[in-house]
């Protein structure tokens, strides 16, 4: 019996302190909520008072109207400036890590992508309020960026995470993603109407396409072409031609002329462009040997 009233005694005990923890997220939610409405205005204000039975404008269904309304606008605005700057946002997760009178702390992680590259944006948002005015301050950058093709990217980042300049990573991330995309664009172009010529060992979005004449096995010329970042998010494409003939292959031709192709290359690249300089250096592959 006795052993019954100390079983009794614990799991009232239990039920107790299960009581209180239960009413101690309870004030935590209120606070939370009061917190969270207090960050936003007119009719999101009004919609999230109503959810979190806090004192709103209107009944619930006009609310929930208003804010039907607001989030079709904003969603349209969100389409358009996509379309603007060509940057698609997946999500945006915030996190209130501070909330007094005067200043509030929030983590904030934003992801998306543009073109084929993409990308995570986490920081901290500071916001001290002084009388009617207030200051925000962003700290604690930190960007990630899911690809393959980013040796180059690596200072850059870093040079931004120090500087918290989001207005050039995206700039620059624009900027080296077009760059990649020509790239793409131009070697898939090649390798359509070049087919027995031209091939894509590691896919279109390599910085390498191989030349080869069906008919000189083990004579390959290599098309390099990377974009370089510097550290202050200037980008520029780099285009290389990189031989490798095997040494039987070289008695047959000048040493000179094997030699030149990479200078002759540049040359050509800095009068033609691009495209025009390796479409002169498939042709050139392509001619009979005695034309």
């Amino acid at each position: 019996m006795e052993e019954n009233t100390e079983d009794v005694k614990v799991l009232e005990a239990q039920i107790e302190s299960l009581r209180d923890e239960i009413a101690g997220l309870k004030r935590q939610q209120q606070e939370n909520s009061k917190d969270l409405t207090l960050h936003f205005s007119g009719h999101m204000q009004d919609a999230l008072s109503c959810m979190f039975g806090l004192k709103g404008a209107g009944g619930r269904e006009e609310v929930l109207s208003r804010l039907r309304e607001e989030v079709e606008e904003l969603a349209e605005d969100l389409q358009r400036q996509t379309q603007m700057n060509g940057i698609t946002l997946n999500s945006c997760t915030t996190q209130t890590l501070q909330s007094s009178g005067r200043k509030l702390v929030q983590q904030i992680c934003i992801s998306g992508y543009y073109s084929e590259l993409e990308f995570q944006v986490e920081f901290r948002l500071s916001e001290v309020k002084d009388g009617q005015t207030s200051e925000r301050t962003i700290s604690c950058l930190n960007v990630v960026m899911d690809a393959c093709d980013l040796q180059s990217f690596g200072s850059f980042l870093s040079g931004v995470e120090e500087s918290r300049d989001f207005l050039l990573f995206f700039r620059t991330l624009r900027a080296f993603a077009d760059r990649c995309d020509d790239r793409r664009k131009t070697f898939q172009h090649f390798q359509a109407k070049y087919p027995s010529v031209v091939s894509l060992p590691e896919g279109c979005r390599s910085e390498v396409m191989t030349l080869h004449h069906p008919e000189l096995p083990g004579c390959v010329l290599l098309v390099h072409w990377s974009v370089e970042v510097t550290r202050e998010g200037g980008v520029t494409p780099k285009i290389d031609l990189l031989t490798k003939i095997p040494e039987e292959a070289l008695q047959l031709f000048p040493s000179q002329a094997v030699g030149g192709a990479a200078e002759a290359f540049q040359s050509l690249l800095r009068l033609l462009g691009p495209e025009a300089a390796v479409e002169s250096i498939i042709r050139a592959i392509t001619l009979q040997p005695n034309v």
